[in-house]
């Protein structure tokens, strides 16, 4: 449901505040959205825009458990204790874990091990402290534990930590225990009202508010300035997606402007480094939100240890910054095609869910990287309108227990997943209401991760969704919907510099301050192309984006833009209301659109129109298709390796008024360097025996299609071998070995090969996984399409 927002009555005072600010803008725009985002006074605007016109809080409006862990962390400098800090893996945990290791890092000696840190592996350990974790601390004489972005609901690990004698500061952010755990000092804003301006800080800031109070109390002893942590806290905090008000602001505008710094002077090489492979200046928060964020939580996500990343924050040491940077870029890339992988996954068994019948979706699978599922589940709740919990069940022993549960000391297997909600359904108190069927779990209302005994999964999903009906009771209208809240209704000439300015003074923008959304009505699109991206190493990967050109009768000239994820083909042809956000290209110095939502114009004719019910297409790929053969079916058995293949099927499936049956299934797909292996045997083997073979022949053979099989002659021709082609058949012989044998050329020409293999080999997977709707679509386009050459 795309729900517009009203005009409001612009005050008087508003436009004058904000071409104060930036003289050369209309304000007409940025000021009916400030009105929609609450600002309602003079002094509410100057705060907003000028930081220098708010008053931050004070670390101390934490109150007494603020001065216990000074007290205790000036103990332990006194003492020479020995200090851990325990982090967490994603990106507000390891900035938290950097702050903490920067800012106690004045305090106390890390060259001879008085300070160091642990961050749990996510693939092995998950969120939170562990009993064995904290036994190997013990072993090392750890003292004082102080925590990151973690720790506030571990009760029994607290305890634990306790019979050793070490002692815990808990800095976090996360739900709340109804006890308050037995620590020495428990530093949460969710202890202060709903209303604080501290109350939103993410697990980075909570960190930096404690080191703030160390600054305060000890001034005389750091050497580093405190705000040379505020890029980190801008980085932490956007990447979090909590409510950028209040304090969260005001941290996060300060860190951006020192997060721009970096490139013209590096004060970390790590975070110059990754700025410059992901192609952003650091003056945007869409540069973290895009850029630094994910590369960062992409390291855990396909590595599980992400110690590293604390090293590529704060290290000195430029070389050593410069390797972890690109080997965090490639698990990024990495990171992109799992997700696209799973994704395909989770809509294959979505096809076998009654929707109309589920209000949470859950769903499991062996195979999955565990990594990624919080951001397919993301894209699901949000595609779906239901919260969302995908679970990998591949099964291991409770590592994050010191202390065996089960008295027959039986392996424990257990899946692991996340939750993401949507419509502001509280998913933590909705998946807290089984706790008796997990065996942990934690976060937030919109995000959460859990474990629980694979056996109780069936159980769960029944569980979840009674709950879920409980508590909606009556009202169910919320499920399933996908609720945009539009905020302008622009034309494309409207695009660009001017609108673009006053946006920014939205920035930064996040959760409670979402980037401004557009319609764009009775739009366009043309020169579509779409292209897969690459990784450092100019490998593809499965993970592709359209560009093209957005045009309607406003202007002369098409508006740039993007559409991740999705083929040009996907593109609905004919007139469009569009929903998108404009941004800046950085990289290629240009305004550009980023496709958010889009349907055909509510005034213009569909497309739908056209009636697939008397030739549908009907849905078999992937299963075996025992029905019997009929002239009135028309059946697609080949899988297809583009989309031009599946067109030709559309416009004879509609000519001949014929069901069209999609039957085809995966064929073995060997590594492409096989193929290559392959194709020169069959070459040398016919050319000994004088065989002829048709080119069907070899497709069938070596699972290829007519591209790359073209590439392979091309190659073959210029090692010796003479190809002819007669009687629509091929025969093959060998001339002479070529100097080309050895050329640098023939190795271009065979990566050719071998690369055009992997993009085939990528489109079968695709065409075996995209949803049937997609099909329909694009079958209704073909047609509208050919109609019009008519």
């Amino acid at each position: 449901m795309w729900q517009i927002q009203p005009n409001l009555d612009t005050p008087d005072w508003i436009i004058p505040i904000i071409q104060e600010y930036a003289p050369q803008i209309s304000g007409k725009y940025v000021a009916q959205l400030l009105l929609h985002r609450g600002i309602q006074t003079p002094q509410q605007l100057l705060g907003f825009l000028n930081y220098n016109c708010y008053q931050p809080s004070s670390p101390f409006e934490f109150g007494i458990e603020m001065e216990r862990a000074i007290e205790r962390l000036i103990l332990a400098r006194n003492q020479q204790e020995i200090i851990t800090i325990w982090g967490d893996f994603d990106a507000d945990g390891i900035t938290a874990t950097s702050v903490l290791w920067d800012g106690l890092g004045q305090f106390f000696n890390q060259e001879n091990q008085q300070l160091s840190y642990y961050i749990p592996n996510r693939l092995t350990e998950s969120h939170g402290l562990n009993c064995a974790g904290i036994d190997q601390l013990y072993q090392q004489g750890c003292q004082l534990i102080v925590t990151c972005d973690t720790g506030s609901t571990n009760l029994k690990e607290i305890e634990y930590a306790n019979q050793l004698g070490i002692d815990i500061i808990v800095t976090d952010h996360h739900t709340l225990l109804e006890e308050r755990p037995p620590v020495v000092a428990i530093i949460n804003p969710r202890y202060l009202s709903l209303d604080h301006p501290l109350y939103h800080l993410s697990g980075v800031a909570v960190a930096y508010k404690l080191i703030e109070a160390l600054y305060e109390t000890l001034p005389d002893i750091p050497q580093r300035p405190l705000e040379d942590l505020l890029d980190l806290v801008a980085i932490g905090l956007i990447a979090d997606l909590v409510q950028l008000k209040g304090d969260c602001r005001y941290l996060a505008q300060l860190g951006i402007k020192k997060l721009q710094q970096q490139l013209k002077n590096p004060t970390r090489p790590g975070v110059a480094k990754l700025l410059d492979l992901c192609k952003r200046t650091g003056d945007r928060p869409t540069d973290i939100s895009f850029g630094l964020g994910p590369r960062i939580n992409a390291v855990s996500r396909i590595y599980g240890d992400a110690k590293f990343c604390v090293e590529l924050l704060t290290s000195k040491d430029k070389k050593r910054c410069q390797e972890l940077a690109i080997e965090t870029e490639l698990a990024n890339t990495r990171r992109k095609g799992l997700q696209k992988e799973v994704s395909h996954d989770v809509m294959k068994k979505l096809k076998k869910i009654d929707l109309s019948t589920t209000q949470v979706i859950v769903l499991s699978d062996p195979q999955w990287q565990g990594g990624v599922l919080g951001l397919v589940a993301g894209q699901i709740a949000q595609e779906y309108g239901r919260p969302t919990i995908l679970l990998s069940t591949e099964g291991s022993i409770d590592l994050s227990n010191y202390q065996q549960e089960i008295s027959d000391n039986s392996e424990v297997k257990l899946a692991r997943g996340s939750a993401r909600s949507v419509n502001q359904i509280d998913l933590y108190e909705l998946v807290k209401s089984q706790a008796h069927l997990l065996h942990r779990f934690g976060g937030h209302p919109f995000a959460a991760g859990l474990s629980l005994p694979i056996k109780n999964i069936p159980i769960f999903i029944d569980a979840i969704n009674r709950q879920m009906r409980e508590k909606l009771e009556s009202d169910l209208s919320d499920i399933g919907q996908r609720n945009i809240q539009v905020d302008l209704v622009c034309t494309v000439a409207e695009l660009g510099f001017d609108l673009f300015q006053e946006l920014k003074l939205l920035e930064p923008c996040g959760m409670g301050n979402p980037v401004p959304k557009i319609l764009i009505k009775n739009c366009w699109f043309t020169n579509a192309w779409n292209t897969s991206e690459k990784d450092l190493r100019g490998k593809k990967v499965q993970y592709i984006k359209t560009t093209f050109e957005l045009w309607d009768q406003s202007i002369s000239t098409g508006f740039p833009g993007v559409w991740w994820g999705h083929y040009k083909d996907e593109l609905p042809e004919g007139i469009l209301d569009v929903i998108v956000e404009l941004d800046f290209n950085t990289f290629k110095e240009q305004y550009e659109i980023r496709i958010l939502e889009l349907r055909f114009a509510q005034d213009q004719n569909p497309p739908a129109s056209i009636n697939l019910a008397n030739h549908p297409i009907l849905d078999y790929r992937n299963q075996n298709f025992n029905q019997p053969l009929s002239d009135h079916l028309l059946i697609l058995n080949d899988c297809p390796t583009c989309w031009e293949d599946l067109q030709s099927w559309f416009r004879r499936a509609h000519t001949e008024k014929r069901p069209l049956v999609i039957a085809y299934t995966l064929p073995e797909l060997l590594p492409p360097e096989k193929i290559w292996e392959q194709l020169i045997g069959i070459a040398k083997y016919l050319s000994r025996t004088h065989q002829p073979v048709t080119i069907q022949q070899l497709r069938n053979q070596l699972n290829l299609g007519v591209i790359p099989l073209k590439i392979g002659f091309k190659i073959l021709q210029q090692l010796g071998f003479d190809i002819e082609y007669q009687d629509q058949k091929l025969d093959i012989s060998w001339e002479k070995l070529s100097s080309f044998y050895a050329s640098e050329t023939l190795n271009q020409l065979i990566q050719n090969f071998l690369d055009t293999i992997q993009e085939e080999q990528f489109r079968r997977r695709y065409f075996c996984k995209i949803p049937l709707s997609t099909l329909e679509s694009i079958a209704i386009q073909t047609i509208i399409k050919e109609g019009n050459k008519n």
